[in-house]
């Protein structure tokens, strides 16, 4: 008898609990719930789709998401239900830390049905409204896009931010921009009293490897903060693949919080950016002069430190403090990075041939990486309008532009035995050949040349392996005046293991203080990059 007492109790107990929770949602709280759902029609953030994540790819095919979604709080409010909008601005103003005025005329508006108070709400403040219980002030989470390692890689990523018509979003600058519609999903939308829910968007694999990635950020922000540049680039690619490993650009920014950060920290120089290359070019200038059969790595002239055509004198660089080098070849012309021994091979190779291999190696035009706003090079100075020695300073990388992408394409060219390769961010692309530029004969001879220069100079060897590269700095023109300022752009773009070669990289810094030479800033940059990338992958050595 007691067990069925105990037992009437517990019934009589929770039926008595139900009645009370129907009372409570249907006569109590009946009209906070029906607004609530009324307010789902009109509110565009309940019906906005979750983007597909983006994914980095390691070297053993693992993925980590670095652009993916979030639940953020959203607080909004139906005006209409509002029954005092002054006492109730006075309540939330405090809380939300936004103007008393400012939120008293959203809540007057009498025949409004949604307004937005915060997006991406903290979650303290989340809670408070929430616990305020104020009638047409509610609170709901929503996908958000979320960057989990903050600015790595921000501007190849870019941001989502409101679409141009702002009635929405989109993706903005880099990947997000470029597979916008991949991405976006299919936003929900209401047809007569039916929701139709969101469609999630397609996730998307990269080729980047987040280890690499990682390196190649620290190695570049050190070097803009021990020379106190004005920023750089750092793009490592693999050569017989085009497969871009990483891209790092500095200064950078927060995708989580885009609005704080400068307009000109959202442009990727890889590709944005158009620069005067300097003497990396020499290399391109030889394989020309070297394919087209009008010079050979032996072939010699006779260096007197300087030339003067139609009225202008080109000088090496280093005339004042090592004096012309007399007879040499073009391998020292490499290895010493000698100005008129450039001149000297441009001219043999005629000026027609110069910019036709120009063409071939892809600087008069974009390299098609899926990536929006690419640029092409500016070899336009080089018609046959032009005198000689636009041509000549062009040997050596001057008077004549490329984008960072453009200028690794183009000698990683070189470094995979003469096979032009469209550089690609989208694991699914894989490789694919534009042309053959130079034959694999004398792609093998320059980069015997550029291997010379790396032994010679002694700075970026790394016991056991056999590297080839080549440094460059540019003076920056005056685009003011006219002619060129005293300040200068560094740039180092190498390979290896030159037997195989399984990484090129391309390090640039932008007006170090000083200017000083590539030799003491991107160089010793360029060693640490690559012994990082050889134990990585863990590459045996090529040079016993």
């Amino acid at each position: 008898m007691a067990r069925f007492s105990v037992a009437l109790a517990i019934l009589v107990f929770a039926y008595g609990f139900l009645v009370f929770r129907v009372y409570d949602l249907q006569l109590v709280k009946g009209e906070y719930y029906l607004l609530q759902s009324e307010s789902r029609y009109f509110t565009p953030e309940l019906l906005k789709a979750a983007r597909g994540t983006i994914y980095f790819t390691d070297k053993n095919g693992n993925h980590l998401s670095v652009a993916s979604n979030k639940n953020f709080p959203i607080i909004y409010l139906v005006p209409k239900a509002i029954d005092d909008p002054t006492e109730v601005a006075n309540r939330l103003g405090p809380i939300l830390n936004q103007s008393v005025d400012e939120l008293e005329k959203k809540l007057s508006k009498k025949d409004d049905s949604y307004e937005l108070l915060v997006k991406k709400a903290d979650q303290e403040v989340a809670r408070k409204i929430t616990e305020m219980g104020i009638k047409g002030v509610f609170v709901e989470t929503v996908p958000e896009r979320f960057y989990p390692n903050g600015p790595l890689a921000a501007q190849l990523l870019g941001f989502v931010g409101p679409n141009k018509n702002d009635n929405g979003e989109s993706g903005h600058y880099g990947v997000e921009e470029f597979y916008d519609d991949v991405l976006a999903g299919k936003q929900g939308e209401v047809v007569g009293k039916k929701i139709i829910t969101p469609k999630t968007g397609t996730d998307l694999v990269l080729t980047i490897d987040p280890s690499i990635q990682v390196e190649a950020g620290k190695i570049l922000a050190n070097l803009v903060k021990d020379h106190n540049a004005k920023g750089g680039t750092i793009i490592v690619q693999e050569p017989n693949t085009g497969k871009i490993l990483a891209m790092v650009s500095n200064p950078d920014f927060d995708p989580n919080n885009y609005a704080k950060a400068p307009l000109a920290n959202f442009i990727n120089p890889a590709i944005q950016q158009i620069y005067e290359p300097g003497s990396g070019f020499k290399v391109i200038t030889m394989a020309a002069g070297i394919d087209s059969g009008k010079i050979t790595p032996e072939t010699t002239y006779f260096d007197t430190g300087s030339l003067t055509l139609n009225g202008r004198t080109i000088q090496n660089y280093d005339l004042k403090t090592h004096g012309p080098y007399g007879k040499v070849t073009m391998t020292s012309v490499i290895e010493h990075s000698i100005n008129t021994g450039a001149v000297f091979a441009e001219r043999q190779t005629g000026r027609d041939l110069f910019r036709a291999y120009l063409e071939k190696f892809g600087f008069g035009e974009k390299t098609d990486i899926t990536l929006p706003g690419e640029l092409k090079g500016d070899i336009r100075r080089l018609n046959p309008k032009e005198r000689d020695i636009a041509f000549a300073t062009a040997a050596y990388g001057q008077g004549v532009a490329v984008t960072p992408l453009g200028l690794i394409r183009g000698i990683g060219a070189i470094a995979n035995g003469g096979l032009l390769m469209r550089p690609y961010l989208d694991a699914n692309l894989g490789p694919y050949q534009v042309r053959r530029v130079v034959s694999e004969d004398t792609a093998r001879k320059v980069t015997q040349m550029m291997i010379s220069a790396v032994d010679k100079a002694n700075v970026t060897t790394i016991n056991g392996y056999s590297l080839a590269g080549k440094t460059g700095t540019a003076f920056i023109p005056d685009f003011k005046d006219g002619g060129y300022t005293d300040n200068v752009i560094n740039t180092y773009v190498g390979f290896g293991p030159t037997t195989n070669p399984r990484f090129i990289a391309l390090l640039k810094l932008n007006d170090p203080e000083g200017a000083p030479v590539a030799a003491l800033t991107v160089v010793p940059a360029f060693r640490e990059l690559a012994q990082f990338i050889l134990n990585y992958y863990d590459i045996p050595p090529d040079r016993l």
